[in-house]
């Protein structure tokens, strides 16, 4: 199996496992170690050179994004703001770690240019 494939085999289950555990309210450790694990294998295998820019970008508006609170909307729809919540969450969670990984790599190719 090609290692691309790998990438979005993990991608795709990150989506996933994001929503599932947002709609079960399942955030347990191991959904959280999943999810990070994941992240690092999509930040190392999917994300080239000339994605890490909008990659990075992306995932600043994502954890950014996880940072609001639609709680509120629980008032209106019982639970779904909640739910929103953990899925924006975990998706954070996934993508952190993911970005952390690619920031370092672009600064490490930025250094060893000459």
């Amino acid at each position: 199996m090609k290692m691309e494939k790998v990438g979005e085999l993990a991608f795709l289950a990150v989506v996933v496992i994001a929503v599932l555990a947002g709609l079960l309210q399942a955030s347990t450790a191991w959904v959280t170690v999943l999810l990070v694990l994941l992240g690092l294998v999509v930040g190392f295998l999917n994300v080239s050179e000339k994605e890490t820019a909008p990659f990075l970008i992306a995932s600043i508006a994502l954890v950014v994004a996880a940072t609001a609170t639609f709680s509120s909307i629980d008032n209106v729809i019982g639970g779904l703001g909640t739910i929103i919540d953990t899925i924006l969450n975990n998706v954070a969670t996934f993508v952190a770690p993911a970005a952390v990984l690619v920031a370092l790599k672009a600064v490490y190719a930025l250094a060893s240019k000459k």
